[in-house]
């Protein structure tokens, strides 16, 4: 059926558990994420919620690296149970869209990413994402604004200060040691906070899952931040895609256990990508 397009997957080891449903659960902190950057190939969205942290050895290891984001994926069995749930009329493109991604990251992310990490040391990997997210931080700060969210406005505020400052222009992160942890707001959460619906699901080449609702978002994020006016847009291209490579060099290990565990991506990815917005736009 439609939305049961399966992939060949490679090796990596994961963490299974069988529970009374006949279902396989897998625990990592960031396991939406990593699966929706993964499976859909987010070649120029990067994977902007997955940590800048010391690669993981495996999704056991992840998990325990930060229990505080713990996830639980339940993969299902049959697609069916799953596609009753979204709204996805424009499956049959967004199926195709989605192949091309899952084709893009493997024959193409995937092995750049692989050299990447044996050149560049993995502390240097952690440090020029730290930077990055940390010159992106206007449209978390104008987006907490905008939910009156405003103890996150002030985190962000003091974490961009603090790691500009004692962090050496954002290449450390003081900020985590104070506990100033930034959330991933966005526009696509605030127009769902005002009750804009999500609208259908949508895939987009290199892009990756969205919707409607959050497509709209990311092109308002793009306009709040400052980058836009002042870095050229082939200077923003690069820092986008040596941003991607670099989360996909610090997370290659716990990705192949994710995909080594998901049998059908493409409902998989659909499924844990909406119900993961739901969750941030009530959080």
């Amino acid at each position: 059926p439609m939305g049961a397009a399966k992939h060949p997957i490679e090796g990596g080891a994961g963490h299974e558990e069988r529970t009374a449903r006949g279902t396989t659960t897998v625990r990592t902190p960031h396991a939406m994420e990593i699966v929706a950057c993964l499976a859909a190939g987010l070649v120029l969205a990067g994977c902007g919620n997955v940590a800048k942290t010391a690669r993981p050895e495996g999704l056991v290891a992840a998990s325990q690296a930060d229990p505080n984001l713990d996830l639980t994926i339940t993969v299902p069995p049959r697609a069916s149970d799953l596609d009753n749930e979204q709204y996805d009329p424009w499956e049959s493109f967004n199926e195709k869209m989605f192949t091309f991604n899952y084709n893009v990251d493997k024959y193409a992310l995937k092995p750049v990413a692989r050299g990447y990490r044996a050149v560049v040391p993995e502390q240097v990997q952690i440090m020029l994402g730290n930077a990055i997210n940390n010159v992106t931080w206007v449209p978390r700060f104008m987006n907490s604004l905008l939910q009156g969210k405003w103890e996150g406005a002030l985190r962000e505020v003091s974490r961009f200060v603090l790691n500009s400052t004692l962090g050496v222009g954002g290449l450390f992160d003081p900020g985590k040691v104070a506990e100033l942890q930034p959330r991933p707001e966005d526009f696509g959460q605030t127009l769902g906070l005002w009750g804009v619906s999500s609208g259908p699901y949508l895939v987009l080449p290199l892009l990756g899952p969205t919707t409607v609702r959050d497509g709209i978002g990311k092109g308002v994020d793009s306009a709040m931040n400052p980058l836009t006016y002042f870095v050229p847009f082939v200077g923003q291209v690069g820092m986008k895609v040596g941003d991607t490579v670099n989360d996909r060099a610090l997370n290659y290990d716990l990705f192949a256990g994710v995909e080594a565990t998901t049998i059908d991506l493409y409902s998989s990815v659909r499924h844990f990508y909406l119900k993961r917005r739901e969750q941030m736009i009530e959080e």
